[in-house]
């Protein structure tokens, strides 16, 4: 049996990277999941190969920065399964850009995917919780360091990962854990437009105390560890999964 047998959870952004990554090692243990993403073709083909045989995997069409879509996504999750045993807010897009040149929209479009999609993805999934449950949001490496051209990045993940605390405190009357992972720079889609060049690869790669980028499976193993019963006295945390970058010597200018 596994870990997660009769366990239903709930990942956004799920049709690829680390979302992905944690729905197979989810699936492998048992759990039905329910991947949630803005392109159909990415879910659906995502969850037909994670559960060929179907029921325990399926793809939603949501996009989190509107709620309408997200209530759209928790009806489905209700109609298919019945209830949440664990969310995991994964969605995200990345955005690099000396301050100077951020226009209102790109702010707004960043918040509102990886701040606002946050807290509403918890704040609508909360009500399929029985007694009980886990919520881990995914943050960023980021949030903890110090890059110029992440200012409106950044400043989103170090309000999601706030969340991790005042939301643990929130909902502790209903026994729901909720703690963050904060990864570092990780081989996704996500690295192709954040570092795009081998140059800005070896620059980035340079600072990094363990030398290397980091794989979503090694991200998947510890968002794992905090959706399961083993994390059950473990709460209003953020786990850096970044290599030692977050203690290292800050990024400099001369590192773009």
């Amino acid at each position: 049996m596994g870990e997660f047998d009769g366990k239903t959870i709930l990942i956004t952004g799920g049709g690829s990277g680390i979302g992905l990554a944690t729905a197979a090692r989810l699936v492998r243990e048992g759990a039905n999941v329910v991947l949630a993403g803005r392109r159909a073709d990415r879910v659906e083909t995502a969850a037909k190969e994670l559960d060929p045989a179907g029921g325990r995997a399926i793809g939603v069409v949501a996009d989190v920065s509107r709620t309408d879509s997200l209530d759209n996504l928790i009806a489905a999750v209700r109609t298919r399964y019945g209830r949440l045993d664990g969310v995991f807010a994964n969605a995200g897009v990345p955005f690099s850009s000396p301050s100077e040149l951020v226009s209102e929209k790109d702010f707004d479009r960043v918040l509102d995917i990886n701040l606002k999609g946050v807290f509403f993805t918890i704040q609508k999934s909360v009500p399929l919780f029985d007694r009980g449950g886990f919520v881990v949001i995914n943050g960023s490496v980021m949030a903890h360091r110090g890059l110029g051209l992440a200012s409106v990045y950044a400043a989103a993940k170090a309000a999601a990962t706030n969340l991790t605390r005042t939301l643990a405190s929130d909902l502790a009357d209903k026994s729901i854990r909720v703690n963050a992972v904060s990864p570092g720079f990780t081989r996704t889609e996500m690295l192709d437009e954040v570092a795009p060049t081998e140059q800005a690869r070896e620059a980035i790669r340079a600072q990094i105390p363990l030398g290397e980028f980091g794989e979503p499976e090694q991200v998947a193993d510890v968002v794992t560890f905090l959706l399961s019963s083993r994390a059950g006295y473990v709460t209003g945390q953020d786990l850096g999964v970044d290599g030692g970058l977050a203690n290292s010597v800050p990024m400099s200018a001369g590192s773009r």
